[in-house]
């Protein structure tokens, strides 16, 4: 057999192959003329045939300027766009709202207040103000029993007495010289004594006004009157007393604090600034202040100082607005919220902040076909400035386009349910009948939470969704006292910055069961969404 072996098929086994492939070939011959689906369809394009577009519609298989990722194109019947509640906006041309709101806190003007010393030491013997009282400048706060102000006196009624006995013998010796009784040697001696005299009893008088003690007190002393020992505090400058440590019986020294008076007329509202504004915002920029407490007044002022050092923890800087305060409506310690105008006078295309939807690590809108109603066409964007509703967009979109203002969330959903991924697939993807089970917005039943970013960290810590559906989580960061100023899905590559007291949304659909971590910007704090 020369080592090689044959085998040798009789007719059964023959006839049993030609009936395998008669099987096979009316197997691929069914799939060849089957129909469509009647639920979802996935497109992929043709690399040498492109899809046509419509005269006037966006081109599904479009790349964006900029070398963004291609668009994705996802269609809903107009039952399924009814459920999602589709709202469409126009993108206009002008300018944003370029506002800078910012957190702030009333504090004093540092330059018009003032500790009130005594200017001896000594004993408190009487308080003549109270905390929260409002006074004017010179106005005696306390008195102090002091020997040094005794001492003072009494050398000032010598000087006053030593002065009035030589002006008469000065008297006397001037009516001799006349007569011829006395030489002129002694009366220009006399005069020198004379300014001598003068000047120390000014001295003296110096000294007890030093002493705080007034020109009237001054003017009653003399020979033969009593002598106090009472030292008076007065208020520097008018204002209101905001601290008093001043008790009947306390010993104090000249560096002892008794009370702090403040003059409120103007105040400064103090508010941090993160790194990311500081382009924003400059010395004398007009400031608006609003407080809860007087929701209906509003304040103006002028940034008047920015702290050049950034604190390195929290990553922001301190900003001082200066505002007046005539009333007095602002109050030391108060929450404020301060509104700075950053002067952007740029148009550019504006679009509504709910448009706006993030994708991973890209920023999307819908746009809407005049041509096919329920085809929308994921476009991915580059934003400016963000204020009040409108977000300016620097590419991605032009004015007169249309855009999907409410109900986006519901087609980021189901784009996610279908498996597609802008930086993935530039497939069209037609969705005719979704499935009722399958979340296509919050009117369908979307996973929502809410997390609160506090001093302790994320509250709740830990949260339970389902897998293939769409969930969004709420985080609201509610104090300065905390890292988690920015929030990481790193499994996710999502990263967002948490303003104070503004919600912040994330939104994904979790494809298998497991755990989802999320941490703060300086991964200190930790949670986890539990996917089942």
């Amino acid at each position: 057999m020369n080592g090689t072996s044959r085998v040798t098929l009789g007719w059964p086994a023959l006839i049993a192959g030609a009936v395998v492939l008669l099987g096979v070939g009316a197997g691929l011959a069914y799939l060849t003329v089957r129909p469509p689906s009647q639920n979802t369809t996935v497109q992929q394009p043709s690399a040498s045939a492109p899809p046509a577009a419509a005269s006037g519609s966006p081109s599904p298989a479009a790349v964006p300027p900029g070398g963004s990722a291609p668009d994705v194109v996802v269609t809903l019947t107009p039952e399924a766009t009814q459920r999602a509640g589709v709202v469409l906006a126009t993108v206009t041309e002008g300018r944003a709202d370029s506002a800078l709101r910012l957190p702030g806190v009333v504090e004093a003007n540092a330059y018009k207040q003032v500790a009130v010393t005594p200017v001896v030491g000594g004993r408190v013997t009487r308080v003549l103000a109270q905390l929260g009282q409002s006074v004017r400048a010179g106005q005696p706060l306390a008195e102090v029993f002091s020997p040094e102000v005794a001492e003072a006196e009494t050398r000032f009624v010598s000087a006053l007495a030593e002065l009035d006995a030589h002006e008469r013998e000065l008297a006397r010796t001037e009516k001799l010289v006349e007569i011829g009784s006395a030489s002129r040697q002694e009366l220009e001696r006399l005069h020198a004594e004379h300014t001598a005299k003068l000047s120390a009893l000014e001295s003296a008088r110096s000294r007890l006004q030093l002493l705080g003690l007034p020109a009237a007190a001054i003017s009653v002393l003399g020979p033969g009157k009593d002598v106090s020992a009472l030292a008076t505090v007065p208020a520097p400058i008018a204002g209101v007393i905001t601290e008093r440590t001043a008790n009947a019986g306390l010993n104090v020294e000249t560096t002892s604090k008794l009370f702090t008076v403040v003059d409120l007329s103007t105040v400064w509202v103090v508010a941090d600034a993160y790194e990311k504004d500081f382009a924003r915002v400059h010395v004398g920029a007009p400031a608006r202040i609003n407080t809860s407490a007087f929701p209906d007044a509003v304040l103006s002022g002028r940034v008047s100082y920015i702290d050049p050092q950034m604190n390195a923890e929290t990553r922001t800087a301190k900003i001082r607005v200066e505002v007046s305060n005539p009333r007095q409506v602002l109050r030391l310690g108060m929450f404020a919220d301060v509104t700075i105008d950053a002067g952007n006078e740029n148009t550019a295309a504006l679009i509504p902040r709910t448009a706006i939807q993030n994708v991973g690590n890209r920023t999307v809108v819908y746009l809407a076909d005049a041509k096919q109603p329920g085809r929308f066409l994921e476009r991915e964007v580059v934003l400016g400035a963000r204020g009040g509703n409108d977000v300016a967009v620097l590419r991605g979109v032009q004015p007169g386009d249309t855009v999907v203002a409410d109900g986006s969330f519901a087609i980021r959903a189901e784009r996610d349910r279908l498996g597609l991924r802008g930086s993935e697939s530039s497939a069209p993807v037609t969705a005719n009948a979704p499935p009722a089970s399958t979340a296509t917005g919050v009117a369908a039943g979307a996973q929502e939470a809410k997390v609160l970013v506090t001093e302790k960290g994320f509250e709740p810590a830990k949260l339970a969704v389902r897998a293939g559906e769409a969930a969004r989580i709420t985080f609201v960061r509610t104090t300065d006292k905390t890292c988690g100023t920015d929030v990481v899905f790193p499994s996710l590559g999502i990263r967002r910055f948490l303003p104070l007291n503004e919600p912040v949304v994330i939104e994904f659909t979790p494809r298998d069961s497991g755990e989802i971590g999320f941490v703060c910007g300086m991964n200190m704090l930790r949670g986890t969404v539990v996917v089942h």
